[in-house]
Order: C-alpha cells, then sequence, then structure tokens
C-alpha cells in the first residue's frame, strides 16, 4: 500500500515539475509573474517556474502586427464629412510595458487612431484630402508612434486604405471627371485636325513646288529641243548649200580640165540663164555676145525639128 502512495507520490511531482516547464518559441515573450506581481520577461528558450507561485500572465507575439480598423467619420475643413477606412502596422518593443502600460491595447491604438485622424483631416480640404494622402500617413504614423511608446508598441505604418466620400461629393467629382475626360477629349481632338490640316497645306504646298519645277524642267527641255532642232536645220542648211558650192566647184573644175573653147563657155552661160528663166522673173537680159549663139542654136533646134 505504501509503495503505490509513494509511486502516486512520484508521478505527481513529475507532472507538476513537466507542467511548470515552459518552452518560449520564436518571436514571442512571455510575462512571469510571482504571488500576482510582475518577476520576469521570458524570452526564447527553456524556462522553469515554481508551481503555485509564478505563473504566465501573459503571451506576448513579437512580431509585426496588422490592424484594419472599421471606416471612421471624419469632417473635413470645409466641412465634408466622409469615412476612412485606416490600416495600422505595428509590433511589440517591450512585452512588460505592452503587459501593463494599457488595458486593451488594440482598442487603445483604434480610439487614438481615429482621434489622430480627425485632428489632420479637419485642418485640410476636401481636395487635399483625396490628393495628400502621404502626407496624412506620415503625420499619422509620428503622431501614434509618439503615443503608444509608452504601451511598449511601435507604429511601423499607417495607410488610408480607403476614402468614402457622401454620395453627392462622388456624384459630382464623377461629372467633374466626366467633363475634364470630355474636355481632354476635345482638346485632342482639335490638335489632331489641326495638325491635319498644317500636313495637308504642306502637301499641297509641296505639290504645287513640285508642279512647277516640272513646268520649269519641262519648259527647259522644249527650249533645248527647239534649239537642237534649229541648230540641226541651220546645220542642214550650212551642208546643202556646201554640197551644192562643192558640186559648182567640182563642175568648174571639169570644165577647167576639159579646156572648153569660147564657144562651149558660151552655151553654156546660156544654159544658166535659160535655168534662170524657169523661175518667176518676166524680163532677162541677154549680153550681146550670147544672142548670136541663142540665134544659132534655135536655127539648129528647127533644123533638127524638120
Amino acid at each position: 500500500m505504501a509503495f503505490y502512495i509513494l509511486i502516486t507520490f512520484i508521478v505527481i511531482v513529475l507532472i507538476i515539475l513537466v507542467s511548470n516547464v515552459k518552452i518560449v518559441p520564436q518571436a514571442e515573450a512571455y510575462i512571469l509573474e510571482r504571488l500576482g506581481g510582475y518577476q520576469a520577461t521570458w524570452s526564447v528558450g527553456l524556462h522553469v517556474k515554481i508551481p503555485f507561485i509564478d505563473r504566465v500572465a501573459k503571451k506576448v507575439p513579437l512580431k509585426e502586427q496588422v490592424v484594419d480598423f472599421a471606416p471612421q467619420p471624419v469632417i473635413t475643413k470645409d466641412n465634408v464629412t466622409m469615412r476612412i477606412d485606416t490600416v495600422v502596422f505595428f509590433q511589440i518593443t517591450d512585452p512588460k510595458l505592452f503587459t501593463y502600460g494599457v488595458e486593451n491595447p488594440l482598442m487603445a491604438i483604434e480610439n487614438l487612431t481615429a482621434t489622430t485622424l480627425r485632428n489632420i483631416i479637419g485642418d485640410l480640404e476636401l481636395d487635399q484630402t483625396l490628393t495628400s494622402r502621404e502626407t496624412i500617413n506620415t503625420k499619422m504614423r509620428a503622431s501614434l508612434d509618439v503615443a503608444t511608446d509608452p504601451w511598449g508598441i511601435k507604429v511601423n505604418r499607417v495607410e488610408l486604405k480607403n476614402i468614402i466620400p457622401p454620395a453627392t461629393i462622388q456624384e459630382a467629382m464623377e461629372k467633374q471627371m466626366k467633363a475634364d475626360r470630355e474636355r481632354r477629349e476635345a482638346i485632342l481632338r482639335a490638335e489632331g485636325e489641326k495638325k491635319s490640316t498644317i500636313l495637308v497645306a504642306e502637301g499641297h504646298k509641296q505639290e504645287a513646288i513640285l508642279d512647277a519645277e516640272a513646268e520649269k524642267q519641262a519648259a527647259i527641255l522644249r527650249a533645248e529641243a527647239k534649239k537642237e532642232a534649229m541648230i540641226r536645220e541651220a546645220e542642214g542648211k550650212a551642208e546643202a548649200i556646201l554640197k551644192v558650192q562643192q558640186a559648182n566647184a567640182d563642175g568648174l573644175r571639169f570644165l577647167k580640165e576639159a579646156a572648153p573653147d569660147a564657144a562651149v563657155l558660151q552655151l553654156k552661160s546660156l544654159e544658166a540663164f535659160a535655168k534662170a528663166a524657169d523661175g518667176q522673173a518676166t524680163k532677162i537680159i541677154i549680153p550681146s555676145e550670147i544672142q548670136g549663139i541663142a540665134g544659132l542654136a534655135k536655127s539648129v533646134v528647127e533644123v533638127a525639128e524638120k
């Protein structure tokens, strides 16, 4: 009987010892309390607490956390009410301060985010709010980081996830955007038509220049052709005159080589006058020396005809 009691006691002691051995995982920290007061912060590794005296009060995650808060109603400087959805990225740097600094850290961060956002948006107008997200994010991060430092929390980043203006403002913004798009479209269309007109005018100008150059070139070619024709015609006439003169010179040379007497020469002169008579002259004056030969030649012709 005593043996079983001893075995049971040993098992109970072992269970108690094992239950008081704690292993802290990576990226976590344990807050240890002894008799209700803060005792230590356990980091990564194996730890043993005193049974019934020590207790793990809180397990604190050390990873960066992301909290998406519900849209908060805010009023701008020009009295426009809108809702803004924020996202806060934070990390616990001091587990002790995080455990004992504030009752509900996430609720505290949410309320602090809402009040800080209202203060910042209250100094901005609607247009500035819609176009100054980065400025708002920077101001909120700086304010929240300072305010949450006593809680052992470091705010790394704040983002405005969504800005929801009133329905009337959204309709007005959509109409303005549509008007801007139509205006830009009209400007682009006018610029395109202007460029097209300029290009067409430049094309007509270039075409007129080319036509003028072509006409000028054609006139030059016609003048050169006419000049060439006149040159060739003059060369032909000169060649014809040269050939006639050459023929006359050849005839005179033949006569000279034949050594004709005076009667033959007078006869040739008569033939020359006969050729001259074939023209349109109405009167021919024949020298007296040739008239006798002309009568003789006529008599010979008449005898031959009989």
